[in-house]
């Protein structure tokens, strides 16, 4: 990697980052998902794929360890392969904001499902059901978030990705 592929991978996990601060107040109203996508039709899998990983394991640093954060190493790079494969499908913001929506509605699902193989069936269950309030705000601010931002920001960042020349 390149001294401007590592700068634009740090620039954007701390955007996530910041992003992730700003909003934390707001309970399940997140702006990650929404960078992520952009990130990845912009950039590419591999540099969407290294900014999770570089996002996630600052964190650490911030939050502490937990299973939780094992999650993220399985979600954010699942999500940036689902946004791969299906950008070339999707031609409008509305295609986006459904893929975004669907994740924050099965967010509380994954990690359930991820929990019960640390503490069992028996804890999963519980879990998700006292989640799904939260996740269906979770999917409704997605699918809102994506749908309002989508286009303008793609457009800026897009800009922005020519004048660097960036490949």
């Amino acid at each position: 990697m390149k001294a401007r592929e590592i700068t634009l991978i740090a620039i954007l996990s701390a955007s996530l980052t910041a992003g992730k601060f700003v909003l934390s107040a707001v309970p399940n109203i997140e702006i990650i998902t929404f960078l992520f996508i952009v990130y990845t039709v912009i950039f590419g899998l591999k540099r969407a794929f290294f900014t999770s990983i570089i996002f996630t394991t600052t964190e650490i640093l911030i939050y502490g360890f937990g299973t939780w954060l094992l999650g993220y190493y399985i979600l954010w790079p699942m999500l940036i392969l689902i946004t791969h494969l299906l950008k070339r499908t999707i031609n409008s913001e509305y295609g986006f904001a459904i893929v975004a929506a669907i994740f924050g509605f099965a967010f509380g699902l994954f990690f359930a499902l991820f929990e019960s193989l640390f503490y069992g069936i028996e804890y999963a269950i519980p879990y998700w059901l006292s989640g799904i309030p939260f996740d269906i705000v979770h999917g409704v601010s997605n699918f809102i978030i994506v749908l309002v931002l989508y286009t303008p920001l793609t457009k800026t960042i897009f800009v922005a990705k020519q004048k660097m020349h960036i490949v």
